[in-house]
């Protein structure tokens, strides 16, 4: 791990108390997901609203399982922060 990759493990477990090998082992999960099937989606923002302690209301969840699942992910990071402040 270079030095760039280790502040940012460490910032990010700083912030959100989340380990290098607990990120390293969703990003593993996620490599082959079928981000079209809705219970995987489901399955993957649960487990990471557990990880870093963020609960997640059952209505943002179903807006961020819907956008995901059909493709409408917004593409810039104003939109995307919109989704997930609402």
């Amino acid at each position: 791990m270079n030095n760039f990759q280790k502040g940012m493990f460490d910032k990010i477990n700083q912030k959100s108390n989340i380990s290098p090998d607990e990120i390293y082992k969703v990003a593993d999960s996620v490599k082959h997901a079928d981000f079209s099937d809705e219970k995987t989606v489901r399955e993957l923002i649960q487990r990471l609203s557990r990880l870093a302690n963020k609960p997640v209301s059952k209505e943002k969840e179903d807006k961020i399982v819907e956008a995901i699942v059909k493709n409408k992910v917004p593409m810039n990071s104003q939109t995307m922060n919109n989704l997930f402040d609402k």
